[in-house]
This record gives structure tokens, C-alpha cells and sequence, in this order.
């Protein structure tokens, strides 16, 4: 392959303009094979690593991947974190294309930093958007524990719509699903995905939550994926979620 100079490379990439490129070589948060990379310099994109603030960085590759990633709470759901903070990304580094080449994968939708739980993360343009459209039809389920033993009319009344950003969220089903003498795991099963909608909706109630989960996306489930492991989708599962 041809040799290209860096500030090419990221526009190839997809990452960032040449004079933004060029700014950050200056500011020294640009490595090549380890080195911090110069103003100018040519790098062969088929041998050489390049790595923006300790990121690897890759040419997009035609094949689509769609995976699903256990996040951890204490994560940020963005392709990068202008606090410096350990995001999702940092978790799926190691993700290939058929041909063994690393592939630069993004978060759909957002899982909050205090939660934690299914996240799905993709190439797929197309995919995304469809995912994250409002009048997509799939629903997303949580797993919520919360402090104290709620009744069932409590429980109930959670799923009661708030307005987020003037407007009234859509309807949402709650359901009990077990206490303990501190605390009552609760269902959420929600269609919209609302900034922090689930801690508003109890907030409103007063319901105090120690844990909130995304356990599955319509009927793919998380099921025993480790927290902060990741799997690649199957075609039956890819499929599914092109034809909700």
C-alpha cells in the first residue's frame, strides 16, 4: 500500500480533518509504532500502528460487524471522551473483520456511565439509525433493583409517563419480580430511550435506585456475558433486528 501522510490517514479514517489532524501531531497525542509521530510524516497504513491518545486508529473496513458488549458500570457510552475517561470503545479493541484487520465500532444508543448491561455497538450506519430511530418498534428491557419493598401498586405506578425535554414519555410496562428484605428488582420494558428516562421516571416517585441493567434488546438477551466482554451477533440475530 501506498504511503500516506498522517494527517491524510485520519481524514481516511474517518477521524478528524488534516489541519485538526496536524494540530494534534503538534500537541504530541499522535503515535506511530510507539514513537510520538512528526508534523509530516508518511506512515504506510498496511504495516504501520497508528494511535491517537493511546487509540488505536483504523481504516474503516466494508465488512459490517455488529456486536454486543456486557458494559460496566463506571463507562462511558461515546466514541471518545473529551474527560479522558475509559469509554466502550476501549473495551472492543480487539474486534476484526474477516481478514483480521481491527475495526472502529460505535456505540447505539447510550447505557449512562451508572449503568450497566447490553449495549449494542456496530459499523453499520444504516443499522444504527434504524435502531435508534424513535418509531423503531423494538422494546428495550432493564433490570432495576431499588431500595425498600415496594407493593405492587407502587411498582405500577413507575411506569407513569414524565415529561423529558417538553414532551411526555410513551407508555412503559413495570413489573415486580422479586424483594429481598432491603430491596424490590423491578422490570422496565421501555420503547423510547429517553435520556436517563428510567432514573427520571423513579425520581418522580421517589424511588431510590442501587442498580440499573439493560438485560436484553427485543429477544436479544445478554443472558451470561461477562461485564466488559463482548460477542459478535449472529446472522439470525443480525437479521432479527434489520426486520423489527
Amino acid at each position: 500500500m501506498e504511503s500516506v501522510r498522517i494527517s491524510k490517514y485520519f481524514t481516511d479514517c474517518g477521524i478528524m480533518s488534516r489541519r485538526a489532524a496536524e494540530a494534534e501531531i503538534e500537541k504530541g497525542n499522535v503515535k506511530v509504532n510507539g514513537v510520538t509521530a512528526t508534523l509530516g510524516q508518511k506512515i504506510d497504513p498496511a504495516s504501520d500502528i497508528v494511535e491517537y491518545k493511546g487509540k488505536r486508529v483504523c481504516l474503516p473496513t466494508d465488512e459490517k460487524i455488529c456486536i454486543m458488549l456486557n458494559k460496566p458500570r463506571g463507562i462511558v457510552t461515546t466514541a471518545s471522551d473529551e474527560k479522558g475517561r475509559a469509554d466502550v470503545t476501549d473495551l472492543c479493541r480487539d474486534v476484526t473483520d474477516s481478514a483480521g484487520k481491527r475495526v472502529r465500532l460505535y456505540p447505539v444508543g447510550r447505557l449512562d456511565m451508572d449503568s450497566d448491561g447490553l449495549l449494542l455497538m456496530t459499523n453499520d450506519g444504516e443499522l444504527a439509525n434504524k435502531l435508534t430511530h424513535p418509531r423503531h418498534s423494538i422494546p428495550k428491557i432493564y433490570h432495576v433493583t431499588l431500595s425498600g419493598i415496594l407493593s405492587e401498586q407502587e411498582v405500577s405506578s413507575l411506569g407513569a409517563p414524565v415529561v423529558i425535554d417538553g414532551r411526555e414519555t410513551a407508555p412503559v410496562t413495570v413489573k415486580k419480580l422479586s424483594q429481598s428484605d432491603k430491596t424490590t428488582l423491578v422490570q422496565f420494558e421501555l420503547y423510547e430511550g429517553r435520556n436517563r428516562q428510567i432514573r427520571r421516571m423513579c425520581d418522580a416517585h421517589g424511588a431510590k435506585i442501587q442498580r440499573l441493567t439493560r438485560v436484553a434488546i427485543g429477544n436479544i438477551t445478554l443472558d451470561s456475558l461477562p461485564a466488559g466482554k463482548w460477542r459478535r451477533l449472529t446472522d439470525d440475530e443480525v437479521k432479527y433486528l434489520k426486520e423489527c
